[in-house]
């Protein structure tokens, strides 16, 4: 009898990250007994992590994106993934999901940006910054679109920011560590804002799981409610104890969280 095919999770990042800011769920998820079988993949989008490219050769966010997009690509006809996406890695799930809808089991929102199916995907991104507009912006670096409007606007958290409002639950030691490892990102809202809403029949018809962060600093418990509210989902989760970076302040609720939903919805 041949042996089962291994689930496949997808651990997708947010702005500035990659796939580096996974690795202790990551770590969890391929020693776990619990998960056994799982083949657990933290992909660096373009421009970020180890990927070669510079944000001026990633106009866009559907090429931004690509490296997921690809990987669903390559899976083998009638394998799904878990995708499983944090802050604005909610988005590229999203789009992975609109994309090939029959190859996602699931898609899990850890404390990210989920858009509806009515509004640009840009609209909860639009709805936090205003939401933050009274909240200190301390010192994140923010250049605007260049004039021929061809690179996107970049965005780079400043230590400061990432002291108090990103990791501020998370060890000094990780704290050195992703000040030491981000890269300058984008948010890529010119790009979203002219996107039409994602499609009811494709991205609509995956199942999705939102997991709150509520200690969250970036995106409030309130905001993350408030998308999950416009976009009903099949289950909502929360962590108690975490900030925003969840996967490294309390990897192992959110490495639980997912083994999870993935024995459930695979």
């Amino acid at each position: 009898m041949a042996d089962a095919a291994p689930i496949t999770i997808v651990l997708v990042h947010g702005a500035c990250h990659g796939g580096w800011c996974w690795y202790k769920v990551a770590a969890r998820l391929r020693s776990s007994p619990a998960a056994a079988g799982f083949h657990v993949l933290t992909p660096d989008l373009a421009a970020s992590g180890v990927d070669e490219r510079r944000l001026r050769e990633v106009p866009t966010f559907r090429d931004y994106t690509a490296p997921l997009l690809d990987l669903l690509r390559s899976l083998p006809d009638g394998e799904k993934a878990i995708l499983v996406g944090h802050s604005l890695g909610g988005l590229s799930v999203a789009l992975a999901a609109e994309e090939h809808p029959e190859k996602v089991a699931a898609a899990v929102f850890l404390c990210a940006f989920m858009p509806d199916c009515t509004s640009p995907p840009s609209h909860g991104l639009l709805k936090t910054i205003e939401s933050n507009r009274d909240v200190p912006q301390l010192d994140n670096e923010i250049k605007p679109q260049d004039k021929d409007g061809k690179l996107p606007a970049s965005f780079m958290f400043g230590p400061q920011t990432i002291e108090q409002n990103v990791y501020q639950l998370c060890s000094n030691e990780d704290k050195t560590l992703a000040k030491s490892l981000m890269r300058v990102g984008s948010l890529f809202l010119e790009d979203l804002n002219i996107q039409k809403p994602l499609s009811k029949d494709r991205y609509g018809s995956v199942r999705k799981v939102y997991i709150v962060a509520k200690q969250d600093r970036a995106i409030s418990e309130g905001l993350q409610r408030w998308m999950v509210s416009n976009n009903p989902v099949e289950e909502v989760k929360e962590i108690e104890t975490a900030d925003h970076m969840a996967m490294i302040s309390t990897p192992d609720d959110v490495a639980q969280y997912i083994v999870g939903i993935t024995e459930k919805y695979n």
